[in-house]
């Protein structure tokens, strides 16, 4: 990069300001047009509260975090043997493990 004309070296730099600024705008527009059609909803009384299913998302995110986390363990393994690298996928592995014993305990207790 030091090869570059100066010019050229800050459009470089400003690329990627600009990038999250205009993200952060469409972000900051979508929360407020979101409150605005919740607001006028409640005003006319026709807001109903999204249903969150949490048994079904405690199953599907065990699942993905499982399966990722040991394939991940495994790969990282039997390419950098048993060291401080492993942790990528043993982390998403001990998560989706948690999730999985929340939705088995929360089946056992009739809570489906």
């Amino acid at each position: 990069m030091t090869n570059l004309p100066a010019a050229s070296q800050i459009i470089v730099s400003v690329i990627p300001i600009v990038g999250i600024v205009a993200g952060a705008v469409v972000i900051f527009f979508y929360l407020l047009w979101n409150h605005k059609e919740k607001a006028v909803l409640i005003e006319r009384g026709q807001y109903q509260r999204p249903v969150f299913d949490l048994d079904t998302f405690c199953l599907l995110a065990g699942l993905l975090l499982a399966g990722v986390g040991a394939a991940l363990t495994a790969v990282l393994a039997l390419m950098n043997g048993l060291g401080y690298e492993i942790l990528g996928g043993a982390i998403p592995l001990a998560i989706g493990i948690s999730f999985l014993a929340f939705y088995g305990f929360r089946a056992a207790r009739g809570r489906r």
